[in-house]
């Protein structure tokens, strides 16, 4: 389900996994923000873990589940490697209807990109093309967690730089893979 870089969402999950807990938060900044004002003296040590990072991992598992347990339920239990986990969406989802395994597939694409980024790994999003203008030029912006095209020309109307969520460009990424089986010659 990558787009050609060798990443899927299954080892970029197990990546992210096994950094955070080969990397663990040993001060308070890998918990909050850091201000330079006086505060208390904490009374209790910081958690040897990033808490964001396991919402995150939750999070992801936890969409899988809900959306074969909606499709199929009667699937096995998810498998507690992370690794399995997105074959066993598909297994499971594998008789569905095509609409639900676009779907799938836009969740897959979408939870990958969302691995990455989480890992610090923002150039995911370049390969992708800007739902408007068709044009290569996305970069992600932290600020609004969305990625910015950077084409000029590609403004709204009220001529702000278009932004687009992950799930917009996952969804575009699948219905282009999709469509790419249906064009024909004539």
């Amino acid at each position: 389900m990558g787009n050609g870089d060798g990443d899927t969402a299954a080892t970029l999950l197990q990546r992210l996994h096994e950094h955070y807990r080969q990397h663990p938060v040993t001060g308070a900044s890998g918990h909050s923000y850091i201000s330079s004002e006086p505060r208390a003296t904490a009374s209790t040590p910081g958690l040897p873990f990033n808490l964001h990072v396991v919402d995150h991992i939750d999070n992801s598992l936890g969409e899988i589940e809900r959306e074969v347990r909606a499709l199929n339920p009667d699937a096995e239990p998810r498998p507690e490697q992370l690794d399995r986990a997105y074959d066993w969406y598909i297994k499971n989802t594998f008789n569905s209807s095509e609409a639900d395994q676009q779907r799938r597939d836009t969740i897959i694409v979408r939870q990958r990109l969302e691995h990455a980024i989480e890992m610090g790994d923002t150039s995911v999003i370049r390969p992708h093309r800007c739902p408007a203008c068709r044009r290569l030029g996305l970069f992600w912006e932290n600020k609004s967690h969305r990625a910015l095209c950077t084409y000029t020309p590609c403004r709204d109307e009220n001529g702000v730089a278009r932004r687009w969520t992950l799930a917009h460009l996952a969804y575009q990424y699948i219905a282009a893979r999709k469509n790419v089986g249906h064009v024909s010659a004539t």
